[in-house]
């Protein structure tokens, strides 16, 4: 079994429980996920399976989609709503439409965050999470992210001190970190109180299965089913197609010389009529040469 499960992850779950959950569904180890998803948190979790498991780090590239909701008025030590409230000022002005539009204009294109204190980021072999809950503070680093896009959503009813804003971004940006950014720019002290991933890549909630579709399946051992080619999560990368003697030299994982038609991409996929064979990047020393970085043999 070959390819990508495009699971909505639910609530209460890690990414890592995912994970384990399909390995015991699928009766195999070759499972690996697309980005870490804090257990709060639903939405789109691309999974790999099998030999799918060799473009986990180009899946975990592509861009994000996200709808999060700021909450004005308070700052938390997590940045989200389940940590301990740490600054507080009361909304008497909430801000314009056009005010708000003004700011997220602002934060859109290539900007700096510095990562939360409840991260996963490592500082001298250490994570972040693990110096805040010993009460140890750490430089931390800053890093450039990118919001391609970034919007207020209208709300279905009217919502006391908080508004919903969709944002698609690149991988790499802290949600509950821009949303305190956000709520500064603002004047108050705030908080991501929800957040869903709407986006990873081409996969999107409306081609997205449940625990209980896939388990459903799986009592008729038709899981397989719901596999999606390993291709689809290679969208973003330019193709090369080859004739059967260039197929037969990359199958063997041999250097290939530099296509002449035009590849914008570095790294890019390769193939032979509808078969994915491998993924290649220009040789570091050779330019006119290309190396594989990923051969498929399923």
């Amino acid at each position: 079994m070959n390819g990508i499960l495009p699971l909505w992850k639910p609530k209460g779950m890690t990414s890592h429980d995912c994970v384990i959950q399909i390995r015991k569904i699928f009766n195999t180890k070759k499972v690996g996920h697309t980005g870490t998803l804090d257990p709060e948190v639903e939405g789109v979790l691309p999974i790999c399976i099998g030999e799918a498991t060799k473009i986990v780090p180009y899946l975990t590239e592509t861009k994000k989609g996200y709808i999060a909701q700021v909450m004005l008025g308070q700052a938390t030590d997590t940045e989200d709503r389940h940590g301990s409230v740490v600054e507080e000022k009361t909304v008497t002005n909430f801000p314009s439409k056009k005010r708000i539009e003004n700011v997220l204009q602002s934060f859109t294109g290539t900007i700096k965050q510095i990562p939360p204190m409840y991260s996963a980021v490592k500082v001298n072999g250490k994570k972040l999470y693990e110096y805040a809950r010993a009460g140890e503070e750490v430089e931390r680093p800053v890093r450039e992210v990118i919001i391609h896009d970034l919007k207020r959503l209208p709300e279905a009813k009217e919502e006391i001190n908080r508004f919903s804003i969709e944002i698609v971004c690149s991988k790499g940006t802290y949600i509950r970190t821009l949303c305190v950014d956000i709520g500064r720019q603002l004047g108050y002290p705030a908080h991501m109180s929800e957040l869903v991933r709407t986006k990873s890549a081409l996969f999107t909630k409306k081609n997205t299965v449940t625990f209980a579709i896939i388990e459903k399946m799986a009592k008729h051992n038709y899981q397989d089913q719901l596999l999606l080619p390993m291709i689809k999560g290679l969208d973003h990368l330019d193709i090369l197609y080859v004739d059967e003697e260039t197929k037969r030299k990359v199958y063997h994982g041999q250097k290939i010389l530099k296509p002449k038609n035009i590849i914008n991409t570095d790294p890019f996929v390769v193939m032979h009529d509808q078969q994915l064979l491998a993924i290649y990047q220009t040789h570091p020393h050779k330019p006119e040469q290309m190396k594989p970085v990923r051969v498929f043999h399923g």
